[in-house]
């Protein structure tokens, strides 16, 4: 094993001390190209261009000698450093950090990065990478080969957003472009890159003049409770957007940072807004206008970002992006059905009547889900003479793809 193992930083700048003195009694180096060629490398060090991170640690593990590890950035910051601390490889690091390429990019960009998402995308991650930035106005993004700026915009269609692209941050070809995502596809971009994007109105998670107190988005902005009551959206609600019925799909669906969540039937714009509200992205289709509208309306006054897209369902379903979990609140058992053949993780419909969800049961169970129903009745209630006011009772749907139950 290594007698001694430092990580060091490097965002373009020179060196500190104590990263001269680490690099000069190394006795191998392992980093990519640029950091190999820098001067302070010792020449009779062993060196290894960095990788695969894994294969370097073996090595590194397996070397008597002193052992320097050089990165990019911060190290530490979605960087080799979880790699190195992993047990299989047994190193004990000491790191020497420096200005992470997050930092640099929005230093560049001249903007606070305290009220921004953070994402890594890899072609693996790029789809859930690209629902932050659907779902958040302000989201940094490192990228990798194949997931970069222009696939970032391929997949970002339909959705306006602006993109600050600094490339190889910290050497003579460090460049920042300002482009609409809609042209990022157009370009070739070298790596690595960093990506800032930008869109939408700023929501009331989003730190004003004075501040935050809470990295990213505050989960504790806006008003309490997964739901909010009917008279919190403009005119009146649907029968199947009664608020425990809201609450109980958003229990049964569970949406998350890095969904896409299709809300099919939106109406007043209710469940996409509170979806919305839980960090995912959500796109909601309505065939009323009036529903878009007011969808959008609820989305501007709770501060979200929202898709809207009128069309009849299935048919306007096609091209929309491949879903994570769908709420169907409206077009009955063919919409659900078209919904399923696209192997969204979780489904939820409801019913007003049980034939009705039996069919709908029937249909999710012969595509392969687990498929659970409840029937849900609320009774609210005049607290003054505690007389009954308003009953309301449906059937309550939720298919889980077996196999799938994140």
């Amino acid at each position: 094993m290594a007698d001694r193992v430092t990580v060091i930083g490097w965002d373009g700048s020179p060196l500190t001390a104590a990263a001269r003195s680490a690099l000069g009694a190394a006795t191998l180096v392992a980093g990519a190209a640029h950091h190999l060629a820098l001067p302070e490398v010792p020449p009779t060090a062993e060196r290894i261009r960095l990788g695969s991170v894994a294969l370097a640690a073996r090595r590194i593990a397996g070397h008597r000698g002193t052992a320097v590890v050089l990165a990019d950035g911060d190290p530490g910051f979605f960087g080799v450093v979880r790699t190195l601390r992993a047990p299989e490889f047994g190193l004990e690091v000491e790191v020497v950090p420096a200005v992470s390429s997050v930092a640099a990019a929005f230093a560049r960009a001249g903007m606070p990065w305290d009220d921004a998402q953070v994402v890594v995308a890899h072609r693996r991650t790029l789809r859930r990478a690209v629902n932050v930035c659907r779902a958040h106005t302000k989201v940094a993004v490192l990228t990798s080969p194949g997931a970069g700026p222009a696939e970032l915009g391929l997949l970002l269609e339909g959705v306006h957003r602006t993109f600050v692209i600094c490339e190889e941050l910290g050497t003579e070809r460090e460049q920042v472009t300002v482009v609409t995502s809609d042209k990022a596809p157009d370009h070739t971009w070298r790596d690595p890159n960093v990506v800032i994007v930008i869109g939408g109105p700023a929501g009331p998670g989003v730190p004003g003049e004075g501040g935050g107190w809470l990295s990213g988005r505050d989960p504790g902005a806006g008003p309490r409770g997964w739901t909010q009551p009917g008279e919190a959206y403009d005119g009146p609600l649907g029968e199947g957007e009664t608020d425990l019925l809201r609450a109980a799909q958003l229990a049964r669906l569970g949406p998350r940072v890095g969904d896409l969540v299709w809300d099919i039937g939106c109406g007043s714009g209710a469940f996409a807004t509170e979806a919305a509200r839980a960090g995912a992205a959500v796109i909601a289709v309505d065939r009323e206008l009036e529903a878009c509208a007011r969808t959008d309306a609820a989305a501007r006054q709770f501060g979200v970002q929202l898709q809207i897209v009128q069309g009849t369902a299935p048919h306007v379903l096609e091209n929309l992006p491949e879903p994570d979990v769908v709420r169907v609140g409206g077009g009955g058992a063919a919409v659900v059905s078209a919904v399923a053949d696209r192997r969204p993780q979780r489904i939820v419909t409801h019913a007003a009547t049980r034939d009705a969800a039996e069919l709908v049961g029937r249909d999710l169970t012969e595509h392969g889900y687990q498929v659970e129903c409840a029937l849900i009745q609320s009774v609210e209630l005049d607290t003054r003479a505690w007389t009954e006011t308003e009953r309301s009772v449906a059937f309550l749907l939720s298919g889980m793809l077996r196999g799938r139950a994140s």
